[in-house]
């Protein structure tokens, strides 16, 4: 996305936006769709679930950097890095933790995506 950004501000007239990535092999698509939607000033969060909490361990997607810099709220799921054998030190700035209730629970009336 080039340069780098500074937070947009969400439009509060639209419909926040939360994906939940549950497959690895979709994170791309799912990191495009998010950063759309951000473009549009669409509030937008992430939650890594399952296999796609591993995308998380190594280095950082570019994509996904842009996006927490736009200010895109990502959550790793505490299930899913106990299964990958991760915890939270092994995740860049940014990168908050927590589970599928309170991820739902802090986008109430979100359009949800399971990628």
């Amino acid at each position: 996305m080039g340069a780098p950004s500074t937070p947009m501000r969400p439009n509060p007239q639209m419909t926040p936006l939360a994906i939940i990535i549950t497959d690895r092999a979709r994170t791309a698509t799912a990191l495009r769709l998010a950063a759309a939607a951000a473009a549009l000033s669409r509030p937008v969060a992430l939650l890594f679930d399952g296999s796609a909490v591993s995308e998380l361990a190594a280095a950082t997607p570019p994509l996904l950097s842009e996006l927490i810099a736009l200010g895109v709220s990502v959550t790793a799921c505490q299930t899913g890095l106990a299964d990958a054998a991760l915890d939270a030190r092994d995740l860049a700035d940014g990168i908050q933790t927590g589970g599928m209730i309170g991820f739902l629970a802090e986008n109430p009336g979100a359009q949800i995506i399971l990628a």
